[in-house]
């Protein structure tokens, strides 16, 4: 249980810094569009993303159990925190938030983090897909500048609302996305360890701020980023919002261990190491109540951050507090330009993050795999897109365990290295 940070600080020398500050400065420049750009796919305000990042990534970093792990906001809660925000309000996020990284630090003191393993694939990865098909969708208004005044969340309705509203179709809106979009993928093929991510979005923002395209950005939109974090304070913890919210902490305490496990596994692998899952369940604990105290928004292992980190040249999680200290210090001084990305830009982003999150080139292997797995994750990825994530998991997992019973196969699942 003890943090990672703890046996790094005996043999940390003056080598090591210098790889993990570029790294920590390198992972912020990617950190920060994506915390923004899923803020606001949340339904929340795009300060919270930034806020949830500083705080979150630095307690992940500071008491986790993985060396290079990067922690903030990700694409796997953006539709639970969106449909707990449609029915309870951002209040209500911050204390299911802060009820989750409860049930997290006694899950990691009960040693939960052993039994993760024992999740079926199929169903992290039929949830895994279902979600980024619910992300997409959700950026589709954006991306094509549609004027729907209403689109619901719910799936199939929201489908038929973008639809009618597709006569209001903006060219410059969508020729500013497609570019960001292009230039994403351009930039991570030349020069993959270098934040391309945001040099992207910064370039086609900026050419809509010098010509006055008529195209939504963060502050016409929202207004003025914070430039400061706010004072800490405790949401409504009333024992009727606790019953209320008790689901929802749930759901986000099981998502936050999953999605920070399997990034540790991958960072395992990209640098021979091993971490120490109950320490980094606990992190993820501490992460998420100390994000709700400061009115931030769930936080996990994210595992596109955690592979740039380690691209990038960092080692030990200095790497990942540098990284939160590095967000902080462009919210000081750079809030106002931040402002001024792009609703396309940020729509285009999100889009490719979904993509990569339902890692298409790993459809095929899904459909070679036996029946059982392949009901199994096509359940679980119909219910996600159809119905609710709560469902979808916990048909998915009772599913998936009676299945292994039924096989006698109780063995941790052979999990094969996520890339998104």
């Amino acid at each position: 249980m003890r943090p990672e940070i703890l046996h790094t600080v005996r043999s940390y020398d003056r080598a090591t810094l210098p790889h993990d500050v570029l790294a920590g400065i390198t992972v912020a420049m990617v950190a920060l569009p994506l915390s923004l750009a899923i803020a606001i796919a949340s339904g929340a305000d795009p300060g919270k993303g930034l806020i949830t990042a500083i705080i979150g990534g630095f307690l992940i970093s500071a008491l986790g159990g993985s060396k290079v792990q990067i922690g903030g906001p990700t694409g796997a809660f953006i539709v639970v925190v969106y449909g707990v925000i449609a029915a309870h309000g951002y209040g209500g996020l911050v204390a299911a938030t802060l009820m989750a990284g409860a049930i997290l630090v006694v899950a990691g003191y009960l040693r939960v983090g052993n039994l993760i393993a024992y999740i079926p694939e199929a169903v992290v990865n039929g949830f895994t897909i279902g979600i980024a098909i619910i992300i997409a969708t959700s950026q589709v208004q954006d991306l094509l500048g549609l004027s729907a005044t209403h689109v619901p969340a719910d799936f199939f309705p929201k489908v038929a609302a973008l639809w009618a509203a597709r006569g209001s179709l903006r060219p410059e809106t969508l020729a500013v996305g497609l570019i960001t979009m292009v230039l994403i993928v351009a930039f991570r093929r030349a020069a993959p360890r270098l934040p391309g991510l945001i040099v992207a979005v910064a370039l086609t923002s900026g050419v809509v701020w010098a010509l006055g395209l008529p195209v939504d950005s963060i502050v016409s939109r929202f207004g003025e980023l914070p430039r400061t974090l706010p004072a800490p304070a405790l949401p409504d913890l009333s024992l009727e919002k606790l019953r209320e919210l008790i689901p929802s902490a749930l759901i986000i305490a099981f998502l936050a261990a999953v999605e920070s496990l399997l990034s540790a596994m991958v960072a395992d692998r990209m640098i021979d190491a091993r971490h120490r899952p109950n320490a980094e369940v606990a992190a993820q604990g501490f992460a998420n109540m100390g994000s709700a105290l400061f009115g931030g928004m769930p936080v996990t292992g994210a595992i596109a951050r955690t592979a740039t980190n380690v691209r990038a040249g960092g080692r030990t999680p200095v790497a990942g507090m540098v990284h939160a200290a590095t967000v902080l210090v462009v919210m000081w001084v750079a809030a106002p330009l931040a402002g001024h990305l792009a609703m396309p830009a940020l729509a285009g982003l999100l889009i490719l993050t979904a993509w990569n999150m339902s890692e298409p080139h790993k459809w095929r292997s899904y459909m070679q795999a036996r029946v059982s797995d392949r009901v199994l994750l096509l359940l679980t990825l119909t219910l996600t897109v159809v119905a609710n994530l709560t469902l979808a998991i916990g048909v998915g997992v009772a599913l998936g365990l009676a299945l292994r019973l039924r096989r006698n196969d109780v063995k941790p699942a052979e999990w094969h290295t996520p890339e998104h």
